[in-house]
């Protein structure tokens, strides 16, 4: 009886072993077909589960028969869901799984600004790319420029430069916007006379993405780039037809309305670009000065795209603009009679062309020929005084580039043509300038192993006021690990004297006396960053991006526009200007949230004479919280909070610090139309409430540094369709 009992428990456990089966899979990369290490095949009802191998291969034993939802993950790609019933029927091959890239990784691909179409962590420079639904979400709450996308990236500040009519620069790490190079497409276009309104008249929905470069940049596209270059990379047409169209409205009462056409068609493709933005005026202090002005704009901004052949292209593109804007006295713009009324009038029109020629040369080399023409006019006009002026500039450039197995090698000859001649003003000393750059440049990518990667570059410029500028660059990156990358970097810069600059934007031009070529030299910089990132997957639905920044940048005698009399006059004293700090960004990613938290120390100084002070208008301290809901391509919603230290001031007070806390939303209906709304500032921080902008008396205000928010709260909202 014994024996036939043992028999049955032997045959019972032999059953339970037969019951239970072995599984093999292979995770691969979608596009490139390379195995993915590290990537996790869950089976979700009985928590079982294994990572892949450094070959891709995962195996999973001992699985009760039944059926299960496999899930395939990997952090930076799309996860996938299968069922299965076991035992399967008998394969000798293991399953492959294909794992495409998530949209967000996909929205980041490839680096322009430094003239190698390399995918972004592939780049030993350190840039910061602003594209997709991120671009879209910050375009959103400012459809009409691009202020705001840029004011809420880490280290970037956008300092408004008049009280009344709104205009802005850019400031990248605490430098003023004055060191910034602003681009179109590799197109120096927003520079000199244009720069105090540039990022009021750039409207966003034609933008593929946003790059920014901090730090010295002058070896890539010429000098002004100390602090850092920002390029705006335009759309293109795909195979696919696209027609756009964004309408939005304002709780002030302002409008924007923005189209986008693109199409191809055989070798000729075509995009158009058009919008309209009007502006109310608009006093939320009721203290009978304006925070918005009354502006009207138009833009229209059409290109031509031809495959010539299947070794050369053309695009060709225009763009035009023109826009009135009216600020000051609020009781007078609304067309009220008021005695000795305070005003300030901007009248502006752009006309630019742009022209990039591509033939490859052969399998290796490319030739690219570039040109921009550029023309811009425009009036300020404040009571008792007009400066108007018109400013042509062009941009010329061939390089050619040469990929090897290891290395790639870019050089090229450019000539930079800057020319303002003053219409209104002072006739006895006009603001006239010219300006002519010729400049020849190498660079080189180095990939000297797996981990290490090098790119170097020299430019040599040369102006006939101010001499030639030798610009070497180099930049390192070890990447020691998929997880982690490190990248250091530094170069020199340039910025060649001029009289456009925020301080005399805020004074409007009045009582600023001309530049002598002869009694000044360039302003030099050099400057260095270490850039630290690392990503970690933590368990299967969080993982962390988490990088560091550390700056530091020295500017040798920076012009100081200086009061003399009645006047004012550019001066040079010896001495420096240094800004140095660190930049740290976290991005959590948890199921359908995202958390950003940045933070920004900018120690900005400024030394003449052995005698050192606090760099105004910087805050020290600034924090970046976005906490965003996300279900893809439906839904998403985010609360933003934005903390700035107390500034110093020109005035020699100290501005108080702040916070701006904002709403942001928008849901998708089908695949062609969504609805957005904003609640931007909802606080409603503003100057207004905790300092002054202005002393004096309403006819004839003086006018502090605007430091803080304006305009306050205010709610936007709007609708996006897609007609093709």
């Amino acid at each position: 009886m014994l024996k036939y009992f043992l028999v049955g428990i032997l045959l019972f456990a032999s059953q339970s072993v037969f019951s239970q089966s072995t599984y093999q899979a292979k995770i691969i990369d979608e596009d490139s077909g390379t195995p993915l290490i590290g990537a996790t095949l869950l089976f979700r009802e009985i928590s079982l589960g294994a990572v892949s191998d450094e070959n891709g291969f995962v195996t999973v034993k001992e699985i009760p028969d039944g059926t299960y939802t496999l899930e395939i993950r990997f952090l930076g790609y799309e996860s996938q869901k299968v069922k299965r019933t076991f035992p399967l029927e008998t394969s000798e091959n293991p399953e492959v799984f294909s794992l495409g890239h998530s949209e967000e990784e996909m929205e980041v691909l490839v680096v322009q600004s430094n003239r190698s179409s390399r995918v972004i962590e592939d780049v030993p420079t350190r840039v910061e790319i602003i594209a997709g639904e991120e671009l879209s979400e910050k375009g959103n709450m400012k459809p009409g420029d691009i202020r705001m996308l840029l004011n809420e990236s880490t280290g970037i500040q956008t300092q408004q430069t008049s009280a009344t009519s709104y205009n802005s620069s850019i400031r990248i790490q605490g430098l003023d916007g004055k060191y910034t190079q602003l681009l179109r497409d590799g197109f120096p276009l927003y520079a000199g006379y244009s720069s105090g309104l540039s990022l009021m008249q750039i409207a966003p929905l034609d933008l593929a993405q946003v790059e920014v470069i901090k730090g010295a940049s002058s070896t890539l596209y010429g000098g002004g780039a100390i602090a850092g270059l920002v390029n705006l990379i335009s759309k293109t047409p795909e195979d696919e037809p696209e027609l756009s169209v964004m309408l939005n409205g304002t709780s002030s009462l302002g409008l924007d309305a923005s189209a986008y056409y693109a199409a191809k068609k055989g070798k000729i493709g075509t995009t158009i670009f058009t919008s309209y933005n009007k502006g109310t005026a608009y006093d939320p202090a009721k203290i009978g000065l304006t925070a918005i002005p009354k502006f009207d704009r138009f833009t229209i901004n059409p290109k031509l795209f031809w495959d010539i052949n299947p070794q050369s292209s053309l695009v060709l593109g225009l763009n035009l603009m023109r826009e009135d804007r009216l600020g000051g006295n609020i009781d007078f713009i609304e067309g009220e009679s008021v005695s000795d009324p305070y005003f300030e009038k901007n009248a502006t029109d752009r006309i630019s062309t742009s022209l990039n020629y591509q033939n490859q040369l052969s399998e290796a080399t490319q030739l690219t020929i570039k040109n921009s023409l550029s023309f811009y006019d425009r009036s300020i006009e404040v009571p008792d005084f007009l400066f108007s002026g018109k400013q042509f500039s062009s941009f010329s450039e061939v390089n050619i580039n040469s990929q090897g197995k290891k290395s790639e090698w870019i050089g090229g000859l450019n000539l930079w043509t800057d020319k303002f001649t003053q219409k209104e003003g002072n006739e006895a000393l006009p603001l006239d300038y010219t300006l002519n750059t010729f400049g020849a440049f190498v660079q080189n990518l180095w990939n000297i192993s797996e981990q290490w990667t090098l790119e170097s570059g020299f430019r040599l410029d040369y102006q006939k006021d101010y001499g030639a500028f030798p610009l070497p660059k180099i930049s390192a990156m070890y990447k020691p690990s998929d997880a982690l990358t490190f990248r250091l970097g530094g170069g020199l810069g340039y910025k060649s004297p001029t009289v456009f600059t925020e301080d005399a934007e805020r004074n409007h031009f009045q009582n600023i006396l001309p530049i002598d070529p002869k009694l000044f030299d360039a302003e030099k910089s050099a400057g260095t960053n270490l850039d630290i990132n690392y990503r970690v997957a933590i368990g299967d639905e969080l993982s962390l991006v988490a990088n560091t920044l550390f700056f530091y940048t020295s500017i040798q005698n920076p012009l100081l526009l200086t009061p003399v009399g009645s006047n004012y006059e550019f001066q040079q004293p010896l001495g420096s200007l240094e800004t140095q700090g660190v930049e740290v960004n976290m991005k959590w990613n948890y199921k359908d949230f995202k958390l950003f938290v940045g933070y920004t120390f900018a120690d900005v100084n400024q030394q003449y004479n052995d005698i050192k002070s606090t760099y105004p208008l910087v805050a020290k301290h600034r924090i970046n919280n976005v906490l965003m809901y996300e279900k893809h391509e439906n839904f998403w919603i985010g609360l933003e909070a934005y903390y700035f230290s107390h500034q110093q001031l020109n005035d020699g007070k100290t501005g108080k610090s702040y916070w701006i806390v904002g709403l942001m939303s928008e849901k998708k209906f089908g695949e062609n139309f969504s609805v957005f709304l904003n609640f931007e500032n909802f606080l409603d921080t503003r100057q207004t409430r905790f300092d002054t902008i202005y002393t004096g008396n309403l006819p004839n205000p003086e006018f502090r540094d605007i430091y803080a928010p304006v305009d306050g709260f205010v709610i936007n909202g709007g609708i996006k369709f897609r007609l093709l």
